[in-house]
């Protein structure tokens, strides 16, 4: 492994962040930013949803434009979306709010919120949260954007790049709307690395796919959820292309760090108790793979056997059953943490009760054999509890 996981949060260099209570809510930080000392390349990908939040659709075409931004404004408690030309103005009155406490042309500041839909931003609050933020390394950023999450998640890595330590470090919020194409789920990944804007937008498109694209919570696509990575190139690296000996080691260093906290997500769903690891072996291609993972991890039928430690392994086949993916109905293989539970087709004699124990923990992993190819694929969740629908039932009062 060329990169070194990092069990505290690092800053790269060139960056800082703050969180505040500006008021949004009742007493936990509500705003932050995250802010680089010079311009820095931009990627991101958004929600598909067609209600698509105006934060979201801001940031989006502020990106698509020239693949650079210098900060990030951002907000909880309050999506801004579905809120008209008043919900536009607001993000763009945001946006100019922060760009001038930091000095910044406009189109240098992109905007992301989350929180209730259809709900106009108090932007008298707005304006006290910014007048709050200072230019400080606080981890308060990372709970300042969290709704019915129950912890901020964090990654960092480093690794060597020309003989500098390049660091990339990430943070996100999602627990439940989480089902990404791209929920209300937010992730932001900061490098030091020197890497062009359209290079990195390659690199998290493909990588967000395998990643966040591939958790669910329970089947609901928001209309804020956003990645976006920065690169502000203050590791002085030569710029990372494809033919840099090094590119490999980012390419695989990026990916952990987005693979944690989609996982992190996964695993802090709405009422959650366990995180769900489907492993699909066998498929035709990789999209199949991918198809049929989600398509067991995101199963109700298949969440709520989770939760009750029920090793139903009939609810993993039919959730893969329902898609239109390959798969030898004579040869399929089925683990649950291990142990066989159906080979070649038919279930196995195996130990109820000792599988039951397994799946007490706080992870169950599922291994699905397809016996059609050669590709692999690999999806996130959690069980669904009655906790779930307590916290949904109760969102807004």
């Amino acid at each position: 492994m060329e990169y070194q996981v990092s069990t505290e949060f690092l800053w790269p260099q060139g960056y800082y962040a703050d969180g505040v209570h500006a008021g949004l809510r009742k007493v936990k930080p509500d705003m932050g930013w995250l802010v680089s000392t010079v311009p820095a390349a931009a990627a991101g990908t958004y929600t598909t949803n067609q209600f698509q939040a105006a934060p979201t659709r801001q940031t989006k075409q502020l990106i698509s434009t020239n693949h650079e931004l210098q900060a990030l404004i951002m907000n909880s408690a309050c999506a801004n979306a579905v809120t008209g030309a008043k919900g536009e103005e607001n993000a763009v009155t945001m946006r100019e709010l922060a760009a001038t406490k930091l000095d910044l042309p406009v189109h240098m500041v992109g905007v992301a919120s989350t929180g209730v839909i259809g709900e106009q931003l108090p932007m008298s609050v707005i304006q006290h949260g910014i007048d709050l933020l200072a230019r400080e390394q606080d981890l308060r950023v990372t709970e300042a954007i969290l709704t019915t999450d129950k912890h901020a998640k964090t990654a960092s890595v480093t690794l060597p790049i020309d003989g500098q330590t390049v660091t990339i470090s990430g943070f996100a919020k999602g627990s439940g709307m989480i089902h990404p194409k791209m929920a209300t789920m937010l992730g932001f990944v900061f490098t030091d690395a020197a890497i062009a804007g359209p290079r990195i937008q390659t690199l998290i498109s493909e990588l967000v796919d395998t990643t966040f694209n591939q958790i669910t919570v329970d089947g609901d696509t928001s209309t804020n959820d956003m990645v976006v990575a920065l690169a502000n190139g203050c590791a002085a690296n030569t710029p990372l292309t494809p033919e840099h000996h090094d590119y490999d080691s980012f390419k695989a260093a990026l990916r952990y760090v987005l693979m944690v906290l989609a996982q992190d997500i996964a695993a802090d769903g709405e009422g959650a108790t366990k995180l769900v690891e489907v492993n699909v072996a066998g498929a035709a291609n990789a999209v199949e793979g991918q198809q049929a993972a989600k398509a067991v991890v995101g199963s109700n039928l298949v969440k709520a056997a989770v939760f009750g430690a029920d090793p139903n392994w009939g609810r993993i086949l039919a959730a893969i059953g329902q898609t239109d993916v390959q798969v030898d109905v004579h040869a399929v293989d089925v683990g649950i943490n291990g142990i066989a539970v159906v080979a070649a087709g038919l279930g196995t004699d195996f130990d109820e009760g000792q599988v039951q124990a397994t799946m007490a923990g706080d992870k169950v992993v599922l291994d699905v054999d397809l016996h059609v190819g050669d590709a692999t694929g690999q999806a996130w969740g959690c069980d669904l509890t009655y906790k779930y629908v307590q916290i949904n039932a109760a969102y807004r009062s």
